[in-house]
């Protein structure tokens, strides 16, 4: 699925329509970094290992839509821990990381099962945009309109102003639209009353801050009725909107 970013760029989001995520599996930890760094900035969620058995450990925890596996690792070669890989997900897309430039290296990977080979020193942007075609070409993204904000099983259509959870739709006033749009454009991520205030409200209500609190339950009554919350508050710090659990 993708969507397209306040900044411009057109994000992919997972089959559950959540952030999609990537393992990153690499011993030289100031590149995992800066390459984790990138993938963040395109709106996906990364975790990272340094060696085969943590990158075992975490796969099966994470469930990572794509990795990004260094063939050379300190405790096991690149090509074994694919095989571990696909012992617990069979069908993710795995894009090789190597200092090896020879052809029978590359061959050997991708008949090993990998998707993909990069070569060291590689550009961020061309790893960036080969994750993003192995991902569409794995079926974990696909299009839908760019208007509409997803978390979970919650959509909200920003053209029609149509919210929907699952199969109900949800009719809102203005102002709870606009709190919504709010949240979901900023998900899994605290928002303080202060930023809620400024931007639905646009100025400062200064003592009167309990209307975010007021407008917060109605949302709760019409979005978390009868379903696992999305809508959760972090005491003395604010609120955010995460996929039910």
């Amino acid at each position: 699925m993708t969507t397209t970013s306040p900044q411009g760029r057109t994000e992919l989001l997972g089959p559950d329509r959540s952030p999609v995520r990537v393992l990153v599996v690499d011993d030289e930890a100031p590149l995992t970094e800066l390459l984790s760094m990138a993938l963040r900035y395109e709106g996906w969620e990364v975790r990272s290992a340094g060696d085969a058995a943590g990158a075992v450990r975490t796969a099966r925890d994470f469930r990572p839509d794509a990795v990004v596996l260094d063939v050379m690792l300190p405790d096991m070669d690149g090509l074994a821990v694919l095989g571990r890989l696909r012992r617990e997900l069979s069908d993710v897309p795995v894009l090789f990381l190597t200092a090896r430039d020879a052809v029978e290296d590359r061959i050997a990977g991708l008949t090993a099962g990998g998707d993909d080979y990069v070569t060291k020193p590689f550009s961020l942007e061309e790893v960036v945009a080969r994750l993003r075609g192995l991902i569409r070409r794995s079926g974990t993204a696909s299009a839908r309109s760019e208007s509409t904000l997803v978390v979970g099983d919650l959509m909200l259509d920003e053209d029609s102003h149509e919210v929907s959870r699952g199969d109900d739709f949800i009719h809102l006033t203005a102002t709870e639209f606009e709190l919504l749009r709010f949240l979901m454009r900023n998900p899994r991520r605290v928002l303080s009353k202060a930023q809620i205030l400024d931007r639905v409200w646009n100025y400062d209500f200064g003592g009167q801050a309990n209307v975010v609190e007021l407008y917060i339950s109605y949302l709760r009554k019409k979005i978390d009725a009868g379903r696992p919350p999305m809508i959760h508050t972090r005491r003395g710090a604010g609120y955010l909107i995460k996929p039910g659990a």
